[in-house]
């Protein structure tokens, strides 16, 4: 299993803004939209995308 962030918010608006620009800085990649999350607030996932084996742009998990 590889390396997973999550990111919290207290909008599904906030949660996307803050997951999109997570992907944008480490070059993650989303793996679930915003949902509600246990108690207040939201939450999404990403994983660090996986670069093919020529090296060539990346590849979405």
């Amino acid at each position: 299993m590889g390396v997973s962030y999550m990111v919290r918010g207290s909008s599904e608006a906030e949660c996307q803004r803050e997951l999109d620009r997570l992907c944008a800085a480490l070059g993650a990649v989303a793996t679930t939209t915003p949902m509600r999350a246990s108690g207040d607030g939201w939450m999404a996932r990403a994983v660090k995308a996986k670069a093919p084996a020529g090296g060539e742009g990346l590849v979405e998990r």
